[in-house]
């Protein structure tokens, strides 16, 4: 329902802009930009739809032999512990809890073309134990708000954008962006704890959260002691070895199963196909609203805005340049991909707003496409609170973001 409003609220805002543009200044091109952009985003949906199906066939196959591997329920043994607090509704072992952990593993290595097939994957599953199959359930939510809190440890994709701007130091926003994106992960798992009302002073989960403190520090410093070189090659290297160990590992668990392993990836790619036709529809509207918000002007007008109300409270307005990336990251990845070099393009690489648009689009993940698509592929319309959880987690990483690059820059 929340999605409704909002989708219909982008197309209203976007309209009244558009006539106010053409009325009173005169603009004839904001209607056809509009159309447009409709067209342009629709084709852009269908083609990440399409994009998605092979990898969404290569992951659910993989993912279909460490099931019957017997891989997915080991996992979700050794996992129980913390995760039947986070997600109560969950039986004590069960299936989900080892594609829960795997879709998490994928985002914090900055894997999405991993991450999304293996979402897609543990929200089937959750659907099943869903009771009412159109509205969220509780566990359904905390999952998102994982997702869209967008937990990274190794953002390759802005390094290399920075290197390839002519950043003097392209890796000086890896320890502020690690914060920034454990911040709002850890808001997001407060918050929706709170509204699911789930005691987090439970000793597992106290353990945990301290330990995930502890090992952030550990790493910042690790990190510290690394050059620029080193790093870059660190991160890439060290990402996709785990990621080809864990494929090599879920085979591993096939043969020693005693399995069919060629045809249990058969069994699982074929899902994989169908859930790529089945987000098409949801993926194409939520792209052709943020399309047209954007084309309308409303962005750029709620930019301004927003720097003049800034200024009036007599807050620092540098870092207002870069919050178009923060703004657009919630919608789409790829439109704050494209602010976040946009930033970088008009004020340098080096500069503050350029810096820290670069650790906006690591702070936080794309919380209306993720609702969209994650929700879309098992046919849920009521979403209660995952909306305002996963907006208030993105808050928590935007706040952070800019109170680290005033710290570090």
């Amino acid at each position: 329902m929340v999605l409704n409003y909002i989708w219909i609220a982008f197309f209203l805002i976007a309209f009244v802009i558009a006539c106010i543009k053409l009325v009173f200044l005169g603009d004839t091109e904001v209607f056809p930009a509009i159309m447009n952009s409709t067209f342009e985003t629709a084709k852009t949906g269908f083609e990440i739809s399409l994009g998605l199906t092979g990898v969404l066939s290569l992951w659910l196959g993989i993912m279909k032999i460490g099931e019957k591997g017997g891989l997915i329920q080991a996992m979700a043994r050794l996992l129980s512990p913390v995760l039947t607090r986070l997600f109560p509704e969950i039986p004590r072992n069960h299936p989900v809890f080892g594609n829960i952990f795997m879709n998490i593993a994928a985002n914090m290595l900055g894997l999405d073309n991993a991450a999304t097939p293996l979402g897609l994957k543990a929200m089937e599953r959750l659907q099943e134990l869903n009771v009412k199959k159109d509205t969220a359930s509780n566990s359904m939510i905390m999952f998102l708000v994982l997702n869209t809190s967008g937990l990274t440890i190794i953002p390759v994709s802005i390094l290399v954008y920075r290197a390839q701007m002519g950043a003097a130091q392209p890796t000086d926003v890896f320890i502020p962006i690690l914060l920034a994106t454990f911040f709002s992960t850890l808001a997001g798992i407060v918050v929706t704890s709170i509204y699911q009302r789930i005691n987090l002073f439970q000793p597992v989960l106290l353990a945990v959260l301290g330990g995930m403190s502890l090992f952030v520090a550990a790493l910042i410093w690790g990190v510290g002691q690394l050059s620029s070189a080193s790093l870059d090659l660190w991160g890439t290297n060290v990402a996709n070895i785990l990621l080809f160990s864990i494929i090599t590992m879920f085979l591993v668990s096939g043969m020693r199963a005693k399995i069919n392993v060629y045809d249990a990836f058969i069994e699982g790619a074929k899902d994989g196909f169908q859930t790529a036709v089945r987000i098409i529809p949801y993926l194409i509207a939520i792209l052709v609203s943020i399309g047209v918000f954007r084309a309308s002007g409303a962005m750029d007008w709620l930019v301004e805005e927003m720097k003049w109300l800034i200024s009036l409270i007599g807050i620092d307005t540098q870092w207002v340049g870069a919050l178009p990336t923060a703004l657009m990251k919630p919608l789409s990845g790829g439109g704050a991909r494209g602010m976040m070099v946009d930033a970088m393009t008009t004020f340098g690489a080096d500069s503050f707003v350029g810096r820290l648009s670069c650790i906006f689009q690591g702070s936080t993940d794309t919380t209306f496409y993720i609702l969209a698509v994650y929700f879309g592929s098992v046919g849920v319309t009521r979403t209660r609170h995952a909306v305002a959880c996963g907006l208030l987690a993105d808050l928590a990483g935007v706040i952070a973001a800019i109170l680290l690059c005033y710290l570090f820059f």
